[in-house]
């Protein structure tokens, strides 16, 4: 019988149900955060801080909401195989021409030039999870402890 969850194991790798945008609660955090800083008026305070000698890091307190608007954009409701993350997703691209359900039924996965930009923040991970599911099946990756 197949776990429903099994949808959520990215072609990559990786794991929706692990992935921040997916989990939803940092951008919800970082709503939360824009609206107490606008109901606070803390734009006034940071322009205020940022004229002492001990406040100068306030003067970045724009880009810092700017970064937190962004970081609200940051979700996906779906899911990678259901239609969620990079559209232009050159990973998820060549399994569905290839007619593999990830990249753990290619021979070649772990020399990928395709799975490279996802090192520097997984370092890793996604390759550890591909022999994971390779060697032990979708369901049984999902019980064990996942790379991120």
């Amino acid at each position: 019988m197949k776990n429903e969850n099994e949808d959520m194991i990215a072609y990559c790798g990786l794991c929706c149900l692990d992935c921040h945008g997916f989990q939803q609660k940092i951008p919800d955090l970082a709503r939360d955060l824009r609206k107490e800083l606008r109901a606070s008026k803390y734009r006034k305070f940071a322009e205020f801080l940022a004229t002492t000698t001990f406040g100068k890091g306030f003067k970045e307190y724009d880009k810092c909401y700017e970064v937190l608007g962004n970081m609200v954009k940051f979700r996906c409701h779906k899911g990678c195989r259901n239609g969620g993350g990079n559209p232009f997703c050159k990973i998820r691209k060549c399994c569905q021409k290839k007619k593999y359900e990830g990249c753990w039924e290619c021979d070649i996965f772990e020399e990928c030039e395709k799975l490279a930009f996802l090192e520097p923040v997984h370092e890793k991970g996604h390759v550890k999870n591909l022999k994971i599911v390779k060697n032990k099946g979708k369901a049984e990756f999902l019980k064990c402890k996942r790379h991120w």
